[in-house]
């Protein structure tokens, strides 16, 4: 288990990332930072530019210092020549006692130009660039009988594989999750009719659909499914864009028992779509409002959500999306995400949010189904926790928009739902657990594999079979 990322410890990084990029998709990752008291006393961080960096144009995501005169603000924009886009104020922002917010800014001149002159400006906590994320997957085609699952096998399993996650172990033992247990998947979004997934999202009972009212007074009118934050509107699922979305969901959740396709960590369990990636990726500002969605859920709704699945990353370093990461922390919501698709030693060249140290995050390599790190996973001893199967992993994807498949992708994004899975899991066998009890017992039943061994804080592969 890694060290650098105690509970308490606050950090600020102020590098900057590569996009990382596979032979097809791409994965987004976001960052992490302190909590949303502590966040305002940061001193800005001047990033260079740095090529690969994907940022949208002539746009950035600025923070007022605690006790800045209202008036100082109103004039704040016009003085350095910004329009202001929106201002950021959600639910759990204002839980979490900050009620400035954060302001998505339209600029004429370079993007790090601006930021490079707020850096003198006392009134300003922070300011940097709405990144852009994206996901990283490969996709070939094709499940558990069938000996294509090998990513849910153990080593006495039938069929059987020793780097598997051992969840047909658990399976075997009576433990196959509880509908009583949440997760959010923060990505592009799913394909809740999915004859596999069916049964297994969420719905939000405290919206009527047909009064167009925001009846749960989140702030997001009829969002029965979830949210599309990218679109801005209720329809979390919109085609067979959206397969990398579902294919994560089904690696968590797909139902288990049903005689079809594959099965999922759990075969039940209640999954919660936040969409912030659309065609173009996603950006900060949507990514933090995703993440609070979630944060809001938890807090107003008393659900029982443990972890959020984030199989993706780019940009550079983000204080504002890091508090928003934190602020789920606080609600003892786990951030498990994918360490990066790019080989990389991410202790050496960060990549975000792998390398963020909140004690909330776990953060996930690929293995292959010979045990080996995948050869376009990132690594890092201190920035990732564990290695779970990653390659050749088949899980549930669409069709049509109402017809249901299934297909092998390969990546990091693949190999982070198995670690959500197994949080999920744990939580339906352990329903007093913390979010640190299920890290410590993830990171804890690893299987050593010398193939990690100064790869990972754990030098092992996710095992949920003793579970």
């Amino acid at each position: 288990m890694k060290n650098a990322r105690s509970l308490s410890k606050l950090s600020i990084l102020s590098a900057v990332t590569f996009l990382f990029v596979t032979s097809c998709k791409r994965e987004i990752k976001p960052f992490v930072s302190t909590t949303a008291n502590a966040q305002a006393l940061v001193e800005p961080v001047l990033l260079s530019v740095i090529p690969g960096s994907n940022y949208v144009p002539n746009q950035l995501l600025m923070k007022f210092k605690l006790g800045t005169n209202p008036e100082i603000m109103n004039q704040f924009f016009v003085r350095i020549g910004a329009i202001l886009n929106e201002k950021i104020l959600t639910h759990a922002m204002v839980s979490a006692g900050d009620l400035n917010g954060v302001y998505l800014l339209n600029v004429q001149q370079e993007v790090y130009q601006v930021i490079e002159r707020l850096k003198t400006m006392p009134e300003v906590a922070y300011a940097e660039p709405n990144f852009i994320y994206s996901h990283f997957a490969t996709s070939n085609d094709g499940y558990f009988t069938g000996g294509n699952l090998w990513g849910m096998y153990s080593a006495s399993s039938s069929p059987s594989n020793g780097y598997g996650s051992g969840a047909a172990d658990a399976w075997a033992n009576g433990h196959t999750g509880s509908a009583d247990v949440y997760v959010g998947v923060i990505d592009e979004g799913m394909m809740y009719s999915h004859e596999d997934i069916k049964g297994n999202h969420w719905v939000n009972a405290k919206e009527n659909p047909t009064n167009r009212k925001d009846d749960d007074g989140n702030g997001y009118k009829d969002d029965i499914y979830g949210w599309d934050f990218a679109g801005n509107n209720n329809t979390t699922f919109d085609g067979t864009a959206d397969d990398h979305g579902t294919h994560v969901s089904g690696t968590i959740g797909g139902i288990g028992g049903n005689g079809k396709g594959v099965a999922g960590v759990n075969w039940r369990i209640k999954m919660i779509s936040a969409k912030f990636l659309g065609a173009s990726g996603g950006t900060t500002a949507n990514a933090i409002k995703a993440v609070d969605y979630l944060t809001d859920l938890k807090t107003c709704q008393s659900l029982n959500i443990v972890a959020t699945n984030n199989s993706w990353g780019g940009g550079g370093f983000s204080q504002s999306l890091k508090d928003a990461i934190d602020r789920g922390g606080a609600k003892e919501i786990l951030f498990i995400c994918a360490a990066g698709n790019s080989t990389l030693n991410i202790d050496v060249t960060p990549s975000y949010p792998a390398s963020y140290t909140s004690s909330c995050i776990i953060s996930v390599a690929a293995i292959t189904s010979s045990g080996g790190l995948a050869s376009y996973s990132n690594y890092g001893s201190i920035s990732v926790d564990l290695g779970a199967p990653g390659s050749g992993i088949y899980s549930t994807i669409p069709a049509s928009k109402t017809a249901s498949t299934y297909s092998s992708y390969s990546g990091t994004s693949m190999a982070t739902p198995h670690v959500t899975g197994a949080a999920a899991l744990y939580a339906s066998i352990n329903p007093t657990a913390t979010a640190s009890d299920i890290k410590s017992a993830i990171l804890n039943a690893v299987i050593s594999n010398s193939n990690l061994t100064g790869k990972c804080g754990t030098g092992g592969n996710l095992f949920v079979g003793g579970f």
